[in-house]
């Protein structure tokens, strides 16, 4: 028995159970629809001559914890994990050259070699050119390749890039660039971040625009853990979707909120939240958004929202997906997943329903900001 086919015979028994839902046919094999489609009327209305691209679906994977590869994550666990998520009606997957220096579109292009196309969205980034290097030492990430990365906003580095991507993932085409982590928290740039921004306004932003233009993409736009490169892109180009990871979550939105959301609504754009579980905090992780340091607050206000939830017979999980997913602005989420079992998990929690008394407490109590969309 192949492993797909005992993926799928293992699949069966939950389908038949009630924790999948099968609704869909490729030949031998019974696939569930994308879940969450989008409905027509629930769309904001196209402003300007422009219309927008949008992922069709609103729940996708986030695809850097399947990047690592070691003893606790070989191949068979990646694999797993990528059909878990379409068994369980996940079509967007979004990944990056910087995850794990390539290894992760690597794998996820395995994962996703067979599935049809037509039937998922595929989102990956620019921004840094990866070169062979046998001088390079073994980072902290598990079993990385020995390439250095150089940092690359250009015209050309933008296109080659994309190139290499579409080698590494074995796909013809791509969905969505985002240029990733062109942010003052990244660490290797530092106060440099401007220098490289102006290149990128030179450079990848009117050639992503090009590409967007000749059918070689459908939509672009920034990919970062900080509103400010948002904002600016949006001053000084036309990004059609943003990847805000971070900084939309049931623990920290009320800037997001007040800043980003209406720029994206003036100018007909999106947003792609990335780290709605801030890294897993919100699924109970002692840890905070790529980073050993947890804000203040943070974990006495994760406390009351779980107690929240249990008593109104949820869990944080499931609210924090919900939540994140509610507002008009957002496209789709994308909680991040390194296991079948925490696949199922997040597209289960996206198929229940939290209780309206859940957010109006919530909102009494002050976990949430007032003018934060709720879901209906």
């Amino acid at each position: 028995m192949t492993d797909r086919r005992r993926f799928l015979t293992g699949s069966a028994a939950l389908i038949a159970a009630g924790a999948l839902v099968a609704s869909r046919s490729y030949a031998e094999e019974s696939l569930p629809g994308p879940i969450n489609l989008h409905a027509p009327d629930s769309l904001p209305r196209n402003t300007g001559n422009y219309s927008r691209y949008r992922p069709p679906v609103r729940v996708g994977m986030g695809c850097a914890p399947i990047a690592h590869a070691g003893p606790t994550r070989p191949n068979a666990q990646v694999i797993d994990a990528v059909e878990a998520a379409w068994q369980s009606g996940v079509r967007l997957f979004d990944t990056s050259p910087w995850y794990n220096l390539g290894l992760g579109e690597r794998r996820l292009g395995v994962a996703l070699h067979g599935m049809p196309r037509e039937d998922f969205v595929l989102s990956t980034k620019i921004g840094r050119l990866l070169h062979p290097d046998a001088s390079i030492k073994p980072r902290s990430w598990e079993n990385a390749p020995q390439f250095r990365h150089e940092y690359d906003f250009s015209a050309s580095g933008t296109r080659r890039s994309i190139e290499e991507s579409l080698q590494r993932l074995g796909l013809t085409h791509i969905d969505v660039v985002f240029i990733h982590d062109l942010s003052p928290d990244n660490g290797d740039m530092g106060e440099r971040w401007t220098e490289y921004f102006e290149q990128a306004v030179k450079g990848a932003m009117p050639e992503l625009t090009r590409m967007r233009e000749e059918g070689i993409i459908k939509a672009w736009g920034m990919g970062v853990n900080t509103l400010e490169p948002s904002i600016k892109a949006f001053e000084v180009a036309d990004p059609d979707i943003v990847l805000q990871a971070c900084k939309y979550s049931l623990i920290d939105h009320k800037d997001t909120v007040d800043r980003l959301f209406p720029l994206c609504r003036a100018r007909n754009a999106s947003i792609l939240v990335g780290s709605p579980l801030n890294n897993g905090f919100l699924a109970g992780r002692d840890r905070y958004n790529y980073s050993g340091t947890i804000p203040d607050g943070a974990i006495e206000k994760r406390a009351k929202l779980s107690q929240l939830a249990y008593q109104h017979k949820t869990d944080l999980r499931t609210a924090a997906l919900h939540f994140c997913n509610a507002p008009d602005v957002v496209s789709a989420i994308i909680p991040g997943a390194r296991n079948r079992r925490q696949s199922i998990e997040n597209a289960e929690s996206m198929r229940k329903t939290v209780p309206r008394e859940f957010w109006t407490e919530a909102v009494r109590q002050g976990l949430i900001a007032e003018n934060a969309p709720l879901p209906a």
